[in-house]
């Protein structure tokens, strides 16, 4: 009898010792998964709650950080060309951040030299002008959307004059004019797109101002813009013109808003995070993802979007999807060059990093 007391007690000691042992083990993975939790940092010219691009990339990321179980590091109101970037990215990487995303253009010029200083840091922007051996470009192929909104726009004119109130000239937006141009001029051969340019992401002013002399002086019918904000649309529900927006869908507007070029940058950060987490951070120059994993699209269509046009519009989409590149086939400039052959293909190198011209039926105003 005693023996079996014996042999009992030993086997409680026994499994008391198993169940401290995988505690112990429990409570040391979980503090070091905790000293381990991925930081991502996220440096944003505008705000978080703000509508547009900077709106707009934040859920983006914070959800698929979210997804992913990383924390998200955010600094807002970083103006470009200020100092403010470098002092952003000094205080995250005292945080321990391991990846930092950089939202706005003129950030990567700022930190070109400088992302040196932080080797064990993969940065991300979004200009494709400079790369590092630890900063790499990401972004979403827009031009395919805006190759379709084109289509819809070269359908719904009737004057043969589309305007285009952009930014500035650099390799995106002129890449987005020429596609949406293409687009425009695959249905209406005859159609000009008239572009004016603000010289800054966001000048409710400007772009105001531009919109409404696009439509009394130059008389174009459809309106579209590559800017933050949706002002060029306020603009064309005043003045009664067709208008196409950008980053969302918006709510609220008359039949004559016709739908969005629209990203999903969910779709585009869910991949960068997932690759440095893999330890694949900065492991290409260029990161650029597109229609086909849903990084772009158009969004819904209003009802001035007749079947016929959104037909075309399929038509085309499917093409893209089925390999057909928008920036191939014959392709002329607005200056009369050749830019691409019959059996060609622009390269996406080209597209990135030296587009500097604009296709047939581009003008310029103001």
């Amino acid at each position: 009898m005693k023996k079996i007391n014996r042999r009992n007690l030993f086997l409680m000691i026994l499994g008391l010792a198993i169940i401290l042992i995988i505690f112990l083990l429990i409570m040391l993975f979980e503090n070091n998964h905790r000293e381990q939790t991925v930081k991502i940092g996220f440096v944003m010219a505008g705000q978080k709650d703000e509508n547009g691009w900077n709106g707009m990339q934040y859920q983006g990321i914070r959800k698929a950080c979210e997804e992913l179980g990383t924390e998200l590091v955010v600094r807002e109101n970083v103006k470009e060309f200020s100092g403010q970037c470098a002092v952003a990215v000094k205080e995250m990487a005292e945080e321990d951040v391991g990846m930092i995303v950089l939202d706005s253009y003129g950030y990567a010029e700022e930190m070109k030299d400088l992302v040196a200083e932080y080797p064990d840091i993969a940065f991300y922007v979004n200009s494709s002008e400079y790369h590092r051996e630890n900063m790499t470009y990401y972004f979403a192929r827009m031009y395919q959307t805006r190759y379709l909104s084109g289509i819809l726009a070269g359908m719904q004119t009737t004057s043969d004059k589309i305007g285009y109130v952009a930014a500035m000239p650099n390799n995106e937006v002129n890449r987005g004019i020429s596609a949406f141009a293409l687009g425009v001029r695959r249905v209406n051969p005859d159609a000009r797109v008239i572009v004016s340019w603000t010289g800054s992401w966001d000048d409710e002013q400007k772009e105001k101002e531009l919109a409404g002399k696009l439509i009394e002086e130059k008389g174009v019918d459809v309106l579209t813009y590559h800017q933050n904000q949706n002002y060029v649309i306020q603009v064309a529900e005043e003045k009664g013109v067709a208008s196409i927006g950008f980053h969302e869908q918006f709510y609220g507007f008359s039949p004559k808003y016709l739908t969005s070029a629209v990203y999903d940058w969910y779709a585009v950060y869910r991949e960068l995070v997932r690759e440095f987490m893999r330890g694949k951070g900065n492991s290409q120059n260029n990161y650029w993802i597109g229609i086909e994993k849903g990084a772009v699209s158009l969004s819904e269509y209003s009802s001035e979007v007749t079947k016929e046009m959104q037909d075309e519009v399929e038509k085309a989409k499917k093409e893209i999807l089925e390999g057909k590149d928008v920036f191939s086939g014959v392709i002329y400039d607005n200056q009369g060059n050749l830019r691409c052959g019959e059996d060609e293909v622009i390269s996406d190198e080209m597209l990135l990093e030296q587009f500097d011209w604009y296709a047939e039926g581009v003008e310029f105003y103001g």
